[in-house]
């Protein structure tokens, strides 16, 4: 029986994310040696956020890596690990929590503050809303608007 050419299906493309999974995470595992490439820059863009869905959870550094970036750990809690990013393209913060419930009250208390975030299953990536468009291609996750809080305008007298 001849292969199908021309039309990848449904577990084709399966089979490549995985493939790309496990690439990544072996990579990530044995350190990677002296390359600084990245899984996500040799893959197709739909992969990376696929993978980054998955790794980014486990470490600051990994989400780091996928944004091209080298970073600086600021802080190392068992709530949290957040690292600074200077890049060209801006700065930004990368946090991420060993419990979604923590990244949710670390939301409720930044919502005092307002602003928009790119959030993931289980980080936060805090940034400029132009940089965060141009991150989240490669992380996945949503852009979240929080509220501010202060005082509201209220009735102009006539």
């Amino acid at each position: 029986m001849q292969p199908q050419r021309g039309r990848a299906g449904r577990g084709g493309r399966v089979a490549s994310a995985t493939g790309g999974l496990v690439l990544l995470l072996l990579a990530t595992a044995c350190g990677g040696g002296e390359d600084k490439g990245t899984a996500a820059e040799s893959g197709p863009t739909n992969v990376s956020a696929t993978v980054a869905g998955v790794v980014a959870p486990a470490k600051v550094e990994v989400i780091a890596d996928l944004t091209g970036c080298e970073v600086r750990i600021r802080t190392e809690a068992d709530e949290l690990r957040e690292g600074v990013c200077r890049t060209e393209r801006g700065d930004y913060l990368i946090t991420t929590f060993p419990q979604e419930k923590l990244k949710l009250t670390w939301l409720d208390a930044a919502s005092v503050y307002g602003g928009k975030y790119l959030v993931g299953t289980r980080w936060v990536v805090s940034a400029k809303p132009e940089l965060l468009e141009r991150l989240r291609p490669r992380l996945g996750g949503k852009i979240q608007q929080l509220r501010g809080v202060g005082p509201t305008p209220g009735p102009t007298a006539r």
